[in-house]
């Protein structure tokens, strides 16, 4: 027990951090309900709030662009139950994508080149896993996940000129996970490896030319594979160390729509330069019989290149804080905060050089969850 009211510190001090994470990631993907005891059932609910900001560079104008970043709610669920000593299963329901921008509308000139651009893209997962210990120490899990997303661009310029919007269809798709893990629970020492598979769409899409319909065709989008590595051990009856790494394969992610692609020579309206890796250390500790703690930080180190500018971020830093309140032992109530320094970048109109300079950039995430079992 004491370990469980831990780590739930610790989800809230390192969970609420990947809110605003590489790329358009949200939840992280975490699977951690599929190994609590007995029958478990949890609701999270996580808030962003990040302030991203930049300025055009000289030949685009020079403007500022206002906070271009709108702030966001990520909920999410799950319910876990054994089946004899061997096998338990898990419901797990996050947003592992998604994407909010919200460029501010010039209000005096030079305007920033892309003042009233909007663009949202959200995910919904809805992941059934089986775990089934081989013995006491090591188990295998795997499952599939069904994961619907949309997307919608609206007024990015593509010139002086122009200005191009396209809406996509809401569309969903089955991806797989599968995963082993070691426990050696005398200690609380658990080591989990899990492979996310992609999720590939094609994705009726409309796309317009300052306002009006110009083409509709299908778009290929394939929603990234990744590697999460977990880690934690106990140091002392009272107190454990936990990290994460978790990387990203986004190289291989873009949405073009045929259009946009065609006009603008093979661009994407959100592409990344290289994959993400995100490294997560964090420890904690029991206070009381109902109260614990924990802190972590969290590092993803830069990939280079320019950013869209439908995302204009590169790399992170943050520290979150968590406590644990155990109401009774059924029931367990998790907050956690978390300070993300998010890192500079450039982005590009026309793929050969900058068209605005982001830094000096944040965000403050919150989360809370109820644990129940039963």
């Amino acid at each position: 027990m004491k370990t469980k009211i831990i780590l739930a510190a610790g989800f809230a001090a390192a969970q609420v951090g990947a809110a605003h994470a590489g790329g358009i990631d949200r939840s992280g993907q975490g699977i951690s309900p599929l190994f609590e005891k007995g029958t478990y059932g949890e609701v999270t609910l996580g808030f962003a709030d990040p302030n991203v900001s930049g300025t055009a560079t000289a030949s685009y104008g020079g403007a500022k662009s206002g906070n271009m970043a709108g702030s966001y709610m990520l909920p999410g669920f799950a319910f876990k139950r054994d089946f004899g000593n061997k096998v338990s299963a898990a419901l797990i329901y996050d947003q592992p994508f998604g994407a909010k921008v919200n460029y501010p509308a010039a209000t005096s000139l030079p305007a920033y080149f892309a003042a009233g651009a909007t663009a949202t893209l959200s995910t919904n997962a809805l992941t059934g896993l089986v775990r089934y210990k081989i013995d006491d120490n090591f188990s295998v899990y795997g499952g599939a996940r069904w994961q619907t997303m949309r997307e919608k661009v609206g007024s990015l310029p593509l010139n002086t000129t122009t200005a191009y919007s396209a809406q996509g269809a809401n569309k969903g798709a089955f991806g797989y996970v599968v995963g082993v893990a070691y426990e050696k629970p005398e200690i609380a020492l658990r080591v989990a490896l899990t492979y996310n598979s992609k999720i590939s769409y094609s994705v009726p899409t409309r796309e317009y030319l300052n306002g009006a319909l110009s083409g509709s065709s299908t778009t290929q989008i394939d929603t990234p594979q990744s590697i999460n590595l977990d880690a934690q051990t106990g140091i002392n009856p009272t107190t454990l160390v936990f990290g994460s790494i978790r990387w990203v394969d986004w190289k291989n992610f873009a949405i073009a729509p045929q259009l946009y692609k065609s006009l603008t020579k093979g661009g994407s309206l959100v592409s990344y330069h290289d994959n993400t890796i995100t490294y997560t250390l964090g420890v904690g500790h029991k206070f009381s019989d109902q109260w614990s703690g924990a802190v972590s930080v969290s590092y993803e180190p830069k990939v280079g290149g320019f950013a869209s500018n439908l995302g204009p971020t590169d790399g992170k830093a943050s520290i979150g804080l968590g406590a644990t309140y155990t109401v009774n032992p059924n029931v367990k109530i998790t907050a956690g905060v978390s300070y993300i320094q998010i890192g500079s970048a450039q982005t590009t109109l026309n793929n050969t050089s900058a068209a605005s300079n982001f830094s000096g950039n944040h965000a403050v995430a919150a989360g809370v969850k109820v644990g129940f079992t039963f």
